[in-house]
């Protein structure tokens, strides 16, 4: 008896926001933005709880970008921008699953940014949680769900051995035409008619400003962060 309550537990606690109760935000010792260029903005509710970008912490390791919050964060360089047609993609490595929170957490690509680190930004982001899960989320500037209450299973999101154990994601959002699509480990997990990605509550346009997206309390590694056109 006692295993399998041990076992359920367990299973309850790799369903993101299920389990454990929510973890709060923490400060990260030496956060802020180190990476030249580079520029965020956490979300509202963090900063409604009085956390800061200073709490999250971006830096260059070679060409890599490592990630640890703090408080959920978009991160961009204005730099980079894409517009008609494109593929944003990245590989996140996150080198021990839940290391610093109590169930998964995701992070991701974003697109169609616009008046970002304002309270009018608009971004549509595709992250994926390291239990095989993904969520297809934006912020309008009001967030915005086109994927299930709380993402959904797919068996193209690679899963850790366990907790502590690594995992790595390949994601990619693309703009094709009329559609916008979020593709993991090389599968097509999302697509969406852009009709139900911009409009009011939703993106300005999807041309715009890209980056990437981590939620609270999670560390990983980005790297190959690319823009390519068709």
């Amino acid at each position: 008896m006692r295993r399998t309550t041990v076992v359920a537990l367990a299973a309850v606690l790799l369903i993101p926001g299920l389990g454990a109760a929510q973890d709060a935000s923490r400060a990260v010792a030496g956060g802020g933005i180190t990476a030249a260029g580079w520029a965020g903005k956490i979300d509202a509710n963090e900063a409604g709880a009085g956390r800061t970008l200073n709490d999250s912490k971006l830096a260059m390791e070679g060409s890599a970008l490592h990630v640890i919050t703090g408080p959920a964060v978009n991160y961009w360089n204005p730099s980079n921008k894409a517009a008609g047609d494109y593929t944003v993609k990245a590989t996140f490595k996150e080198a021990q699953f839940m290391g610093l929170n109590n169930h998964p957490h995701p992070y991701g690509i974003f697109i169609g940014g616009n008046d970002l680190g304002t309270d009018n930004q608009s971004l549509l982001y595709c992250a994926a949680y390291g239990n095989g899960v993904f969520i297809v989320r934006g912020f309008g500037p009001a967030p915005f769900r086109l994927n299930g209450g709380r993402g959904e299973p797919n068996e193209a999101v690679n899963k850790a051995a366990g907790v502590g154990q690594p995992v790595t994601q390949e994601i990619a959002v693309s703009v094709r035409g009329d559609k916008v699509e979020c593709a993991i480990n090389g599968k097509v997990v999302g697509s969406y008619a852009k009709a139900d990605v911009v409009g009011e509550g939703k993106l300005k346009s999807t041309d715009g400003t890209w980056g990437i997206r981590f939620a609270h309390n999670t560390e990983g590694v980005v790297s190959g962060l690319t823009m390519t056109k068709p």
